[in-house]
């Protein structure tokens, strides 16, 4: 006599790190699990755990390093795919303002050293860097 045992996975549950990654806000699921863990990642103004089952219609606020999001969940995606695939799965609700202050806030401070990955330094650039003429 054989027995079988079947394990049936519900597709409406989704934990919200595996979903942030999935539609790629975050690159990689532990960095979406840090955000959580660091209170980067609420759900209606409310500090959320990585395990906290996703569920279409939800609200998340987050920030990340390039800027702050307000989503809301359209679709449910289980595994990561392209990004003009993933975009279908939310809906962005950032408002203009905070899209505008993270452009304004972006500038080159000049201090005296090169920008980095700009190649070797030239002869003459060399000297400018040194003081010589």
């Amino acid at each position: 006599m054989i027995c079988t045992l079947t394990f049936v996975m519900s597709n409406d549950k989704l934990r919200v790190d595996k979903y942030l990654w999935a539609i790629r806000l975050f690159k990689t699921r532990t960095q979406a699990a840090d955000a959580i863990a660091a209170g980067k990642v609420k759900s209606n103004g409310l500090d959320i755990k990585s395990s906290k089952p996703v569920g279409i219609g939800d609200r998340f606020e987050i920030k990340t390093e390039a800027r702050k999001w307000v989503i809301e969940v359209t679709g449910l995606l289980h595994q990561r795919v392209q990004y003009s695939e993933a975009i279908n799965f939310y809906i962005d609700l950032t408002p203009e303002e905070d899209l505008i202050k993270k452009a304004d806030s972006a500038f080159i401070e000049y201090t005296g050293k090169r920008q980095s990955k700009q190649g070797r330094p030239t002869k003459k650039n060399r000297r400018d860097m040194d003081g010589f003429v």
